[in-house]
């Protein structure tokens, strides 16, 4: 498969695919003329890594579960705790809004939000 069919098939742009290359994620064949050949593997791990980024795991941790799905002798414990760890970032992120989510609904609440020039939310902004 050239470029824009593996594209099409693993659901990525091909500058996506080019910087998965250029960063070692994969590693496809080069034809004789220096273009790109990839296989149906290669399909695979880009939709693998796809997937993958689209549960926000960074590409380090992409590259780990990588090499975990390829290795079969790999213990699921070791997937599971990468995949728990990123979980645990997730709801602290989701804290970390929802508090934020709080403050601001509050502000919005308390401002007149009339033609006065005084504002809460201006206020809140200004402290040091």
């Amino acid at each position: 498969m050239n470029i824009s069919e593996v594209a099409s098939a693993a659901g990525l742009p091909a500058k996506t695919i080019r910087y998965y290359e250029d960063i070692g994620l994969i590693r496809p064949a080069r034809s004789a003329n220096g273009y790109r050949a990839f296989s149906d593997q290669d399909a695979h791990k880009l939709a693998f890594l796809s997937r993958a980024r689209s549960l926000g795991f960074s590409i380090e941790d992409c590259r780990t579960l990588l090499a975990l799905w390829e290795d079969r002798s790999r213990a699921s414990g070791d997937v599971r705790k990468l995949a728990k760890d990123h979980l645990e970032e997730i709801d602290r992120k989701l804290a970390e809004l929802h508090q934020m989510r709080d403050t601001l609904a509050h502000l919005v609440k308390c401002c007149a939000g009339d033609d006065r020039p005084d504002c809460p939310i201006i206020d809140s902004l200004a402290k040091s």
